[in-house]
């Protein structure tokens, strides 16, 4: 069984959640906690931080909204972050789930576009991503920049 975590609601999570993020992205484990620390602080707007966890509580899967995931378009924003699903359990629809939840939570706060920076293709479009631009990293490397409507048709 296993469970979706906003961690504005879970703030016994915080250092959890940045060690785990940080583990996997290998993005100083004080960014997490700070930008987690925003979003309980806060409860709406971005940052917004989640998890899923399972039976044991452990993370298996998580993903953020900030303002900018390191790229040259500061216009596009707000930006899904540090998608992770762990690797045992990969293939049974997390990432989607997350993705449409966080869609369903950032369009609750009124939000009505969100955008995504990636390497990968064709799985964003399967989660209903739409390719819309090329865009330069910190160190002025292209990658594909995704967008999404945040009301679920």
């Amino acid at each position: 069984m296993t469970e979706l975590k906003k961690l504005r609601e879970y703030p016994e999570l915080k250092e959890q959640a940045a060690s785990w993020f940080c583990q996997k992205w290998g993005i100083p484990y004080e960014a997490y906690e700070e930008s987690i620390a925003q979003c309980v602080e806060k409860k709406t707007g971005v940052p917004q931080w989640y998890v899923i966890v399972n039976e044991k509580q452990e993370i298996i899967a998580g993903a953020g909204m900030i303002d900018n995931d390191f790229h040259d378009r500061k216009d596009l924003t707000p930006n899904l972050c540090a998608l992770f699903v762990e690797e045992e359990y990969r293939k049974q629809g997390l990432a989607r789930y997350l993705l449409d939840r966080i869609r369903l939570d950032m369009s609750s706060m009124g939000i009505r576009r969100i955008y995504l920076v990636t390497d990968h293709t064709e799985f964003y479009e399967k989660c209903g991503w739409q390719f819309l631009t090329m865009v330069n990293d910190e160190e002025d490397f292209q990658e594909r920049m995704y967008t999404a409507s945040t009301d679920l048709v």
